[in-house]
């Protein structure tokens, strides 16, 4: 038995049916099984991750683990809910994030502080682990979904900044690789795209997919704040988004061939990403 959790999400929904086709027994656990919609074949199992009691119905039998953890918002329970895991599971698949520091005293309170903290207590737990470390999800690109449709035009800062995004399936597909073969025992695999793109030449990408042009408008990245702390987002996030970008502008992101050389495919193309998701920008 092979349990997903986030399998909901854009990475566990992928897992979820990489597992099935593989012809392997998938638990898929979300808080909300009745309207989850997964596909035929999968159990759908109740439970929450930062709730370590309501995981044990999930857990009996379980071979392997994909962890999806909530990060900050969890980051309360993450002591407890490894442990319970780890006493009941033999291998963890955590998915963790590119660039994640090793320092044991990284601050808390930040998304790369709450993955470094989980890898620490994933290494410490007794299970066997493998870390993903992905770069920037395509997904978050969905981000001017909006602006796209009623403008056509993505109205952003750091046009210059440099990306390899993945493809949720490629995270997926890894993790699912980890989850059922030997040898990836204490690997911190670091996934990307197959090549870097800067922002400018990711919204033309969307626009080719959506068959109509998308136009580029530079702004100042202090107008980025108020969308985001509308959002939702706390200021420290926003402010480390933002720096990112910045950095990207100056360093693009790395490109790895982890994909390729764990599932024996190429990883996807942000254009071809931009076609599967077409009918979002539409």
């Amino acid at each position: 038995m092979f349990l997903v959790t986030g399998a909901t999400g854009n990475v566990g929904r992928h897992a979820v049916s990489a597992l099935l086709k593989e012809g392997a027994d998938v638990r898929a656990l979300t808080r909300d099984p009745g309207s989850a919609r997964l596909p035929d074949g999968a159990e759908v199992v109740g439970g929450d991750l930062t709730d370590p009691g309501s995981l044990k119905a999930a857990l009996d039998g379980v071979e392997a683990v994909l962890l999806v953890w909530p990060t900050v918002s969890g980051d309360h329970a993450a002591s407890e809910t490894v442990a319970a895991i780890a006493a009941r599971v033999r291998r963890i698949v955590y998915l963790s994030a590119r660039g994640v520091p090793e320092d044991r005293e990284t601050r808390q309170g930040s998304i790369m502080g709450s993955h470094a903290r989980m890898e620490h207590l994933i290494e410490d737990s007794g299970a066997e682990w493998t870390f993903l470390r992905p770069s920037g999800f395509a997904t978050n690109t969905l981000q001017w979904a909006g602006q796209i449709r009623e403008t056509g035009t993505v109205r952003w800062a750091y046009g210059q900044a440099r990306r390899s995004l993945i493809h949720e399936r490629d995270i997926a597909a890894v993790g699912v690789r980890a989850m059922l073969e030997d040898g990836h025992a204490g690997a911190r695999h670091v996934l990307t795209g197959p090549r870097s793109l800067t922002q400018v030449e990711q919204v033309a990408a969307i626009g080719e997919a959506i068959g109509r042009p998308v136009r580029w408008e530079e702004v100042p990245p202090a107008s980025l704040r108020e969308p985001m702390l509308a959002a939702g987002l706390p200021p420290e996030m926003v402010d480390a988004i933002i720096a990112g970008q910045a950095a990207l502008a100056a360093s693009p992101e790395p490109v790895t061939t982890t994909v390729e050389d764990v599932t024996g495919a190429p990883a996807t193309t942000f254009h071809q990403w931009a076609r599967d998701h077409a009918r979002d920008f539409r």
